[in-house]
């Protein structure tokens, strides 16, 4: 299995309080990617890309003082554009072959979602937490029964079930075929400001029922940081229950 992490973009809305890549945040000590890596290693995962771009230099500063040597990294020109752009750039690591994960670099998170993720039965699978505040800046994933019938910010669709995505995905070799091909309308349509969420949300409605389910995570701790304040609720609310 392999690993792709996406780590390219500014973090405009973070600038605030933290002028480098979110994935260089620090919480106890250690940075976001550094506990990526370890969490990834520690369930066998030492293919690991990350897609970079806004100060790279920095995201390869880490990577040495880590001794993280095997990590590859793929640098997007246009990382000011959607994250799309940066899911087309790691098009050849996406396609490499066999399963893959897809993740975002911003996020503090319990260990236990990716053994979950790992673990999961579903080939494609996303993780899905119901305990999420209602709003219009999360994720959303509505099921209808069993089936993924949105994703998306905002939801207008009828569904039984509604959740937060996490922002781990899960790919078989098909679908992570199908992935590339999603994205491929909005760089070469001239879409780039869209997120890579888009892209994944015309495979998933696009699929037959069963090919992508979800793993529940309601009740483990995550954050995904976009703003100041979720600094201190990282630190104050979710640092505290991780399992490392």
């Amino acid at each position: 299995m392999r690993a792709i992490i996406l780590a390219a973009g500014i973090g405009n809305r973070i600038a605030a309080a933290h002028s480098g890549p979110k994935a260089l945040l620090r919480f106890a000590g250690r940075t976001l990617l550094e506990r990526h890596l370890e969490i990834l290693r520690a369930m066998g995962i030492d293919d690991i890309v990350i897609g970079t771009g806004f100060r790279d230099d920095d995201i390869a500063l880490e990577l040495r003082r880590l001794g993280a040597s095997g990590v590859r990294l793929v640098h997007n020109p246009l990382f000011r554009e959607g994250s799309v752009v940066t899911l087309w750039s790691l098009a050849e690591a996406v396609t490499a072959g066999g399963d893959v994960l897809v993740m975002d670099a911003d996020v503090l998170y319990d260990r236990r979602m990716i053994e979950r993720l790992v673990a999961s039965r579903h080939a494609n699978c996303l993780l899905m937490d119901r305990g999420f505040v209602p709003g219009d800046e999360p994720v959303k994933i509505c099921l209808a029964g069993n089936r993924i019938v949105e994703f998306r910010k905002k939801v207008e669709v009828a569904h039984d079930t509604v959740g937060e995505s996490v922002g781990f995905f899960r790919f078989d070799e098909a679908g992570a075929r199908a992935l590339i091909e999603a994205a491929r309308p909005y760089v070469e349509g001239g879409r780039l400001a869209a997120p890579h969420e888009e892209a994944i949300r015309d495979m998933v409605l696009a699929a037959a029922p069963g090919v992508f389910g979800v793993e529940d995570v309601t009740g483990l701790p995550w954050l995904e940081i976009d703003f100041p304040d979720d600094v201190a609720r990282a630190e104050r609310d979710v640092l505290p229950r991780l399992v490392d």
